[in-house]
């Protein structure tokens, strides 16, 4: 059942999510930078106030959030629901995807969760899998030697927050689909450290950046 204090608490971890404070998230949503002030939660009575729909479409719109998302984090560990052709996770299972494939189209939903037809499925009973909107990608070729070879199998955990060190997946919007190390995160640029030292780090405005996912664990 939705209230108040669950709304409000989504908003918190969305803006978490995305490194922000709630005055940075409704900044980046074009609003007033007091919109999710905790002293707006409450009105002169002492009564809870909710937030503006309008107000929660434009921060879903400013973070690339669908609607299914925002749910999950009003009900955390509820399980992502899908929707609109998203990948329906089974229990014990996971959508797996190779990372060759993961650079076309229709695979991801916005926010880089699994969407669409062509994932296979692989049973994973470990407890990184039952956390909500995991999959898993199976390493190609050797760019990232010496950490992670060819065929190992990464879990991948979208929406996650992310911290300078980890070790992370990223989609350009051109396609590019590539696991870095965080080196550093803005609201305006991203750079990243490679894990094979014969490929170059790589940097890119955010703009130009389709989802960043946080790899939770990998089959070595």
């Amino acid at each position: 059942m939705l209230s108040h204090d669950k709304i409000w608490a989504a908003i918190d971890r969305l803006a978490e999510r995305h490194q922000l404070t709630p005055s940075g998230l409704a900044r980046r949503a074009g609003l007033d930078p007091t919109s999710f002030n905790k002293s707006k939660r409450t009105g002169p009575d002492g009564r809870m106030r909710w937030p503006s729909t309008e107000s929660i479409s434009k921060v879903l719109e400013a973070t690339g959030t669908g609607i299914d998302q925002f749910m999950d984090l009003i009900e955390p560990g509820a399980g992502y629901a899908g929707s609109n052709g998203a990948f329906q996770q089974q229990s014990g299972s996971i959508p797996l995807l190779g990372f060759a494939q993961a650079g076309a189209g229709g695979f991801f939903d916005d926010g880089g969760f699994p969407a669409g037809q062509g994932w296979d499925v692989v049973e994973f009973p470990a407890s990184p899998a039952q956390k909500s909107g995991v999959y898993a990608l199976e390493v190609q070729g050797d760019s990232m030697k010496p950490l992670y070879r060819d065929g190992d199998i990464l879990l991948v955990e979208p929406g996650a927050q992310v911290r300078r060190g980890d070790r992370v997946v990223v989609k350009t919007r051109e396609g590019e689909v590539m696991a870095k190390v965080l080196a550093r995160q803005s609201a305006k640029s991203i750079e990243l450290i490679s894990l094979n030292p014969e490929h170059p780090n790589r940097s890119f405005d955010m703009a130009d950046v389709e989802w960043i996912a946080r790899i939770i664990w990998a089959s070595q």
